[in-house]
């Protein structure tokens, strides 16, 4: 490919020391294509850190104003026709990211494991900059992609992820009971279900077997589904399990029980029951860690459920859920009354009739 060499003409109302910054840039860019081949994301993220930190210096203690961007990314463009990373907007999240993150070695060995438009949909959604760090950690923990880190920003997730009522410091080895903890969130978001309120247990499962997808994207890295309604012969008599998981990454087996209603201390003696008949029939002692049980609820008073679980002999956890609403509540404030809505409907339906020509109104 021929090299374009020439910037866009000179403007009279470029900064001091503007001409030398664009061709050091230019060098520096080049330099980073050649190290792309090897490190595509990382050398870019790099790059876009350095852009934005060059930029963002220049205008504190140069006095650069903001139109210079807009420059840069004509010149850019201009010289790498290519490359589609140089927009004014990119050139923006740049400059925010190089200020969000002024420790370079912080960028170096952990925000460059993560591809670029993850740290936009980051710096848009969260402003906080510790919870960025958390939702830039737990992206390279698990792999998100774009689509579900945005759904974790959404849904709050650094408020939610170990925050449940659980038992594992007494019930597992400390290795295990960490990252048990690390797996269960209080609340659940639920969503993506689409349901009302009121719902049956019946009803509740089924809808998230229907979206088994969004409902182990909501459960987390690591989640096997296993089935639903699992038969469990004990004593000769048929037991079933709501839903049952092998976790990956904790290598055990891992029961979910739905509940409807607010959580009551005999919800987690039945769980404890079926947990101790998981561990015997299911459980091989060679391979799989002790089983692991969440129950989920519509509520709970957390000082019950402690007491609950206070000596049960089973690792669980207690956790609430939240089916959501069609609309967010501040888009459901400003919604009309139902009754001003039909006035609004019933007026426009009487203003067209009148704006039709007679002729169409007899041909009706």
């Amino acid at each position: 490919m021929k090299r374009r060499t020439a910037i866009t003409s000179p403007a009279p109302d470029l900064p001091e020391g503007y001409s030398e910054f664009i061709v050091s840039l230019k060098q520096r860019i080049r330099s980073a294509q050649v190290k792309a081949a090897l490190s595509v994301n990382r050398e870019l993220v790099l790059l876009y850190w350095q852009i934005g930190n060059d930029v963002l210096t220049r205008q504190e203690r140069e006095g650069w104003g903001a139109k210079v961007i807009d420059r840069l990314s004509s010149d850019l463009m201009h010289e790498f026709p290519d490359i589609k990373g140089f927009s004014v907007r990119n050139l923006k999240y740049m400059r925010r990211f190089a200020g969000a993150w002024r420790d370079f070695l912080f960028v170096q060995q952990v925000a460059a494991q993560i591809p670029w438009f993850h740290h936009c949909v980051i710096l848009d959604k969260v402003p906080d900059l510790p919870e960025r760090e958390w939702y830039i950690r737990e992206t390279i923990r698990h792999g998100w992609s774009r689509n579900v880190l945005f759904h974790q920003i959404e849904s709050g997730l650094v408020n939610r992820a170990g925050t449940s009522v659980t038992n594992f410091s007494t019930t597992l080895p400390a290795p295990q009971s960490d990252l048990a903890l690390e797996v269960v969130k209080d609340p659940y978001i639920f969503d993506f279900l689409g349901r009302s309120a009121e719902i049956s247990e019946r009803e509740l499962h089924r809808s998230l077997l229907e979206k088994l997808r969004d409902f182990l994207i909501e459960l987390g890295i690591g989640f096997a589904f296993l089935g639903s309604e699992y038969h469990l012969e004990i004593g000769d008599q048929d037991f079933y399990l709501d839903l049952l998981f092998y976790h990956a990454r904790l290598h055990c087996y891992i029961i979910i029980e739905l509940k409807i209603g607010v959580f009551v201390p005999e919800f987690a003696g039945k769980l404890n029951f079926y947990l101790s008949a998981a561990d015997d029939l299911l459980r091989d002692p060679a391979m799989d860690k002790p089983c692991i049980g969440i129950l989920l609820c519509r509520e709970k008073n957390r000082v019950i459920a402690e007491y609950a679980l206070r000596d049960m002999t089973k690792p669980m956890a207690i956790s609430t859920y939240h089916l959501g609403t069609t609309l967010p509540p501040q888009f459901l404030e400003q919604l009309p009354d139902t009754d001003l809505l039909k006035d609004i409907l019933l007026q426009s339906a009487i203003d067209s009739e009148a704006t039709v020509p007679a002729n169409e109104n007899q041909n009706r």
